[in-house]
């Protein structure tokens, strides 16, 4: 069976005052231990000291952001050794506002996920359409196109450590999700599209939902057969919030 996963990606938010309160209430009101993985990832400049905040808990470091290549003259970039070497796990490439505001290309995203992948990091990849995509009938070619990239370049075994996150643009920030059903429908998709390539891999692959997930509809979207827990905006900067949103996972189980 999968082990669910509930990741929390802090974005530009916080400071070393706010993320220390933030942990003290995440830690003080977390369980001793959980069915399903819990994952915290803050803002690049804090990584190390949230990480020792975190340690000996049930929360594991990710970061936001990689880049693909490994070292050299590349000023403000951070690789994948690097973030292993602060106590990372995990960490979040193709994020839906890397490609949009930031015009990350399919490829590149490839390139950051092998870089993750090569260096011992648990890529979560995340895929997704906008709203225009979806109206036109498009969410699957769009998907479809954003994994094969990453499956042609890096080969369906990285998968075997890696995280899949569906996360429809058009839900994200906005106060709209997409149904249960229709998470359901393009998890079910994603885990398809691998299996033409390799069966028992697209079997075990973790496939999370991201886009305004919160407490309240937390439990009904990972209680879908190919849900496997959630990719979390902004109510992972509220303990009591998140901590409802990674019990909902562990009842999914």
């Amino acid at each position: 069976m999968r082990r669910p996963i509930v990741a929390g990606n802090w974005k530009m938010h916080g400071s070393r005052a706010e993320n220390a309160r933030l942990v003290e209430e995440l830690l003080a009101q977390a369980p001793a231990s959980a069915a399903a993985d819990c994952v915290v990832c803050p803002p690049l400049v804090y990584l190390q000291e949230v990480g020792r905040l975190l340690r000996d808990s049930l929360f594991v470091l990710g970061a936001q952001d990689v880049c693909a290549d490994t070292q050299g003259a590349f000023t403000g970039e951070v690789s994948a050794a690097m973030l292993k070497d602060v106590g990372c796990v995990y960490v979040i490439v193709g994020h839906s506002e890397r490609r949009l505001l930031y015009r990350e290309s399919d490829q590149l995203v490839a390139r950051k996920f092998a870089a993750a992948h090569s260096k011992g990091l648990i890529p979560i990849l995340c895929v997704g359409e906008q709203l225009a995509d979806r109206e036109a009938g498009r969410t699957r070619e769009i998907v479809a196109r954003q994994l094969d990239v990453v499956l042609e370049l890096c080969g369906a075994g990285t998968l075997e450590r890696a995280v899949i996150a569906y996360e429809p643009v058009w839900a994200i920030g906005t106060g709209r999700n997409a149904t249960p059903e229709q998470a359901q429908d393009v998890h079910s998709f994603i885990r398809g599209r691998i299996a033409t390539r390799d069966a028992k891999i697209a079997a075990a692959t973790r496939i999370l939902y991201g886009g305004s997930v919160k407490a309240g509809n937390a439990a009904e979207l990972f209680n879908m057969p190919d849900v496997d827990g959630g990719l979390i905006g902004g109510a992972s900067l509220k303990a009591d919030e998140f901590l409802t949103i990674l019990a909902a996972a562990r009842r999914a189980e």
